[in-house]
């Protein structure tokens, strides 16, 4: 088996773009990004009932068995699907051994929306959307956790496009 050769970094944890792609952060889609587990997380919020007996726990109660498979649907190693932040471009990755299916360079955005669906707030996600000017670029659906994910998306672009400008030139995916 060959090792691979590590690679020289003049700052510990720092790769250039123009040397290699490194993760920097992975977000994992929540069953909140589905429709049934938008409908699942509209039940779920209702408060109507008296004392610890709310609507939305019995209907959690009564739906778990559906929330379960759902979850493990998103699982299936056909199926699976993961965002991430690399020091080059924001991806959606599918399958077990993590394929790029889309994705944006860090230069072609310049603004990330959060929109939080009715029955995503239940489940901490939303959906980011990815935009240069008015043309939305990427749209990354229930994203887990979002916005700290957000927040890095804006802030490896910053200082990719800073670094960019800096040496006035590409700095690695062309």
């Amino acid at each position: 088996m060959k090792t691979q050769e590590p690679v020289l970094q003049s700052i510990a944890g720092v790769t250039p773009p123009s040397t290699a792609e490194v993760p920097v952060m992975t977000a994992w889609p929540s069953v909140g990004g589905t429709g049934l587990g938008q409908f699942l997380g509209r039940m779920y919020r209702i408060q109507t009932g008296f004392g610890i007996v709310r609507v939305g726990r019995l209907a959690l109660l009564a739906t778990m068995p559906i929330g379960l498979m759902l979850y493990l649907s998103m699982r299936l190693p056909w199926a699976i699907s993961r965002f991430q932040v690399t020091n080059r471009r924001v991806t959606v990755n599918k399958g077990v051994r993590a394929a790029v299916e889309r994705f944006v360079e860090l230069d072609r955005f310049d603004t990330v929306e959060l929109v939080v669906q009715p029955g995503q707030e239940w489940f901490d996600c939303g959906d980011l959307i990815f935009r240069n000017g008015a043309v939305e670029t990427l749209r990354l659906p229930g994203v887990s956790r979002p916005e700290p994910f957000r927040r890095v998306c804006l802030e490896v672009r910053q200082s990719y496009v800073g670094v960019k400008e800096a040496l006035g030139q590409s700095s690695g995916a062309a």
